[in-house]
């Protein structure tokens, strides 16, 4: 039995090799990284209003942001790994959550109505933010991020027409 020696890098994994070039690839995934800052502030805040939120609308309220927080902690994580399969670490900080995200943190406890203005007002900055990464991946013909993207775009746009007739 003949003993193969390995050479030195053999152990490494190898390079990515998925057809978008790296300078590509960092592109889309700084994007994601904005988005995925986005999704996550805006899960914060989704759960911190279903905590706190009061009034005649508490049960409806209560039970529609408890089903829009658990959504967004599925899509973090599916932002999260299509950064990595990019070769990119995700951000995964509230300090680097704060300075990527378009989404500004509430501070108190806002009235009922208000939390529902806020909450139209995060899902289209997420929706946004997903449309001004969708050029770069498109560009690049990286159709998985182009589908994330597009999922995340229906997604915020929908929930957001809903919570506005809330307001109507």
């Amino acid at each position: 039995m003949s003993k193969t020696k390995k050479k030195d890098g053999d152990d490494k994994a190898p390079k990515i090799d998925i057809g978008i070039d790296k300078n590509q690839r960092k592109a889309i995934a700084d994007g994601l990284s904005r988005l995925l800052a986005d999704e996550y502030t805006l899960y914060l805040k989704t759960h911190n209003f279903h905590w706190n939120v009061t009034g005649p609308m508490f049960n409806t309220l209560h039970l529609m942001f408890e089903t829009h927080y658990n959504e967004s902690a599925l899509a973090v994580d599916l932002v999260a790994e299509r950064i990595r399969a990019l070769g990119f670490p995700a951000p995964g900080t509230y300090r680097q959550y704060a300075a990527l995200s378009s989404i500004d943190e509430t501070d108190g406890v806002p009235e009922a109505m208000e939390m529902v203005r806020l909450l139209v007002k995060g899902h289209e900055s997420c929706a946004k933010t997903a449309r001004s990464v969708f050029p770069v991946a498109e560009q690049a013909g990286d159709e998985p991020s182009c589908d994330l993207l597009t999922q995340r775009m229906q997604l915020h746009e929908k929930t957001a027409w809903m919570l506005r007739a809330l307001l109507e």
